[in-house]
């Protein structure tokens, strides 16, 4: 039985990368193309390019660290042995060298895929090692739970300070105040990776026996993992697509300069409010997952938070950017997190539920080449979305360069339209085609039940022979 010290331990792993993911999530592009200088275009090929690098990289890590063996077990080195790289390569990352133009692209490249790279070394060993903390399945929940919390709290930490920092390093416009805001997010990032690695403990020994080759088959004939997967990555793709733009839509349709005013106290309304209150409202959906689901059934609930995300994102093109605007804006964000926030451990228990229906009906257990798709799905939806924000505000004139914009310069009316719909239209279409491919979903409650039964049956009767022989 793990104590409450290694369970904490533990949720200080996902914080840092967390911390980590969102602001690359959320402010690389716009550091790309508004700080660091590259055009739209190279920028979008750029985010594709690297976040597909680092999709493909997760199940290659994965056998590699499966086939770790060490005094301190198969995972957990990682986390001392990567976590100096992992701040470093953040640091350079959010570093603006003074080289031309495309020696700027080359080692944002280089940099980016570092990063990237460096990230899935450290990352997917953290995830692995819940599989040798304890044999217990609900403390392994309890684990989830924790890794999840931190996770939230991580991102609500990084999202918030992020401005104040970079401003208080030097300017939110200047490539100083980026470097040296990462210098001290990378510093924290390092700390709570040692922490994790120094607090925990592999408990279990595992020897890895996959056939890969058979479970490749396996999935490839799997039809709710090839739906779940599509769904999946438009829910990632609605994510990260009005994520990337809450930058460019507080730097050009809300203005760097807006309070709120809160019985006489006056806040300052900017992008990392807007996303940090989303990240605390995640952990309210994380919260309701369980009860709404039990109830109405996962693929009902995963129809439904869609269709309530298509409303409220259509709704959100018609808040106006007035004081009382602005209230409403951070209310709809507080709702649409809420639903994001359910449908995030709900799509992590319908992959087990995938898993299982490949036992029963391939006879073959796939649960981590599975779970890994789900990583898989997470960053191609990423990459699909990063880069999608780039190439079409590039495609409606949108203005990156500094001096024109010091200059009086004004975005173009169509640069300012796509913002607007980058933030309503467009993820609520996404939330509608993911809607649609659940429907399709044949694992309802009633035949997850059966399956259950089934397996329940055939591995009673597998120890049973196991027993007498």
């Amino acid at each position: 039985m793990s104590n409450l010290k290694e369970k904490i331990a533990y949720g200080f792993g996902d914080m840092s990368s967390s911390m980590f993911w969102k602001i690359f999530s959320y402010y690389l592009p716009f550091f790309y193309s508004n700080i660091f200088g590259l055009s739209l275009t190279d920028a979008g090929v750029l985010v594709l390019v690297t976040r597909i690098w680092d999709a493909v990289s997760d199940p290659m890590m994965g056998i590699i660290a499966d086939r770790t063996n060490t005094r301190w077990g198969k995972y957990r080195p990682y986390l001392l042995w990567v976590a100096p790289f992992f701040s470093i390569a953040g640091i350079l990352l959010f570093t603006t060298p003074d080289l031309q133009y495309g020696g700027k692209l080359v080692w944002a490249y280089v940099t980016y895929i570092m990063m990237m790279t460096v990230y899935t070394g450290i990352n997917v060993p953290y995830g692995a090692m819940l599989g040798v903390m304890t044999d217990d399945t609900n403390e392994k929940t309890v684990f989830s739970s924790f890794r999840m919390f931190f996770a939230y709290g991580g991102s609500f930490i990084s999202l918030f300070l992020w401005e104040p920092l970079t401003n208080m390093m030097g300017g939110y416009n200047t490539p100083q105040g980026w470097f040296w805001a990462m210098v001290v997010i990378a510093a924290a990032c390092f700390v709570m990776f040692i922490i994790c690695f120094s607090m925990t403990r592999e408990h279990l020994n595992t020897v890895s026996t996959v056939s890969v080759g058979s479970d490749f088959k396996a999935l490839l004939s799997n039809k709710p993992w090839w739906l779940l997967i599509g769904a999946a990555l438009c829910f990632n793709l609605f994510n990260t697509v009005r994520g990337a733009t809450v930058a460019y839509f507080f730097q050009d349709i809300i203005g760097i300069n807006v309070s709120l005013v809160f019985f006489g106290l006056v806040f300052a309304f900017y992008a990392g409010l807007f996303l940090g209150v989303g990240e605390v409202s995640n952990m309210v959906g994380v919260a309701s997952c369980v009860p709404i689901s039990n109830k109405l059934g996962k693929k009902t609930t995963f129809i439904m938070v869609n269709a309530s995300l298509v409303v409220l994102s259509i709704a959100f093109y018609f808040i106006p950017c007035t004081p009382s605007g602005y209230w409403l804006m951070l209310i709809f964000q507080v709702l649409i997190s809420i639903l994001t926030g359910i449908m995030s451990p709900l799509v992590w228990s319908m992959y087990a539920d995938v898993s299982d229906y490949a036992e029963l009906e391939f006879h073959t257990a796939s649960t981590g080449l599975i779970f890994s798709s789900s990583s898989m799905a997470q960053k191609f939806g990423g990459a699909i979305g990063g880069a999608a924000v780039l190439w079409l505000l590039d495609s409606f004139g949108y203005i990156t360069d500094a001096e024109q914009l010091a200059a009086g310069v004004v975005q173009p009316d169509g640069a300012l339209n796509c913002l607007r719909w980058l933030m309503s239209f467009i993820p609520a279409l996404v939330a509608l085609v993911s809607m649609c491919i659940v429907w399709f979903y044949p694992l309802t409650t009633e035949r997850i039940n059966h399956i259950n039964a089934e397996l329940k049956k055939i591995r009673n009767f597998s120890f049973d022979e196991e027993s007498n022989d």
